[in-house]
């Protein structure tokens, strides 16, 4: 998969580096990632005065790969002239042919030279919604939420929720396990996306900080269809079983059990939302039987946590 930055000029070094760290944690993950940095002319300056170089020449893309355009200063959003009409041109080109195309901060305004916001759900940075929305009255601008995804345009607000979107298109593309993995490396909370209606367990469950928990989440997250001995996993955090309940719900406020049972409940959700039936979505998603599976679904429908009163002894 390639990733192509495109650096717009006076381009916010954290807008383009908190991405690109992401998906260079996954290229060194052995997932196959190259990373390309393009621009209209070989030096880039940067809002921070730090002078980049990039290419002038794009690699060839595919519907697998990524555009993503950090953002720039905000003293020169919406000016005429940052892009030529090739570069947008190019952008729309790479949307049409089925890839994915994404900004962060003011980087929106690209994607809005290129035609893609009109009719679509998109954000920027606070301080420049109602910029983009008088730039682009055919977008639907949406407020105080970290990204937006609408038909393969990811749009993101400003600075550090280019992490967010770069996380969120990890777990899209890999799984949620290895986009906390590398959440994780980077020593960043997994956040979850304000304006979504579902939220991954496994990263809304990882805002934390205690590598003893994330050691036992590590081993669920790879075999939650398995049955795990609490034993076994207080052994692979190195503690004990007594000990590691107690971190586990000072962190997440759940038990390692009803840990495993949420994974198990969103895979199953999943494969009945692609038309599975009850009781294979409980096989495959590691239940015993599909009564388990009804009893979770119909108190999470409830509303009801059910974290506390679960079985301690094992997950499984």
């Amino acid at each position: 998969m390639r990733i192509v930055f495109l650096l717009v000029p006076q381009v916010h070094l954290l807008d383009l580096a908190g991405p690109a760290q992401v998906f260079s944690t996954v290229r060194d993950l052995g997932l196959g990632y190259e990373l390309h940095y393009v621009a209209e002319r070989e030096e880039v300056p940067t809002a921070q005065g730090l002078p980049l170089r990039a290419r002038t020449r794009w690699p060839e893309l595919g519907r697998d790969d990524l555009v993503l355009v950090p953002g720039w200063r905000g003293a020169e959003f919406g000016r005429n002239g940052l892009l030529t009409g090739s570069t947008r041109d190019r952008i729309a080109r790479h949307h049409a042919h089925g890839g994915t195309v994404a900004s962060v901060c003011a980087g929106a305004d690209a994607l809005g030279q290129a035609g893609l916001l009109d009719g679509r759900r998109c954000t920027t940075h606070h301080g420049l919604q109602e910029h983009l929305a008088e730039r682009y009255p055919r977008a639907r601008v949406v407020r105080d939420v970290l990204y937006v995804v609408d038909e393969r345009v990811v749009t993101s607000a400003g600075i550090a929720s280019g992490i967010d979107l770069a996380l969120h298109l990890v777990a899209t593309r890999h799984g949620p396990a290895v986009a906390a993995q590398v959440a994780r490396e980077m020593v960043v909370y997994a956040r979850r996306n304000g304006d979504a209606p579902q939220h991954s367990a496994m990263l809304r469950h990882r805002d934390h900080v205690s590598d003893v928990v994330h050691r036992a989440q590590d081993v669920i997250d790879d075999r939650f269809t398995e049955r795990l001995p609490l034993r076994d996993l207080a052994a692979a955090a190195g503690v004990s079983e007594r000990t590691l309940t107690r971190a586990f719900g000072d962190a997440t406020g759940l038990t390692p059990l009803r840990y495993q049972q949420l994974l198990r409940l969103e895979r199953a959700e999943h494969l009945i939302g692609h038309g599975a039936t009850v009781d294979a979505a409980a096989r495959s998603a590691g239940f015993e039987d599909a009564r388990m599976l009804r009893r979770l679904r119909a108190r999470t429908a409830a509303g009801s946590p059910g974290g506390r009163s679960l079985e301690r002894s094992t997950t499984g």
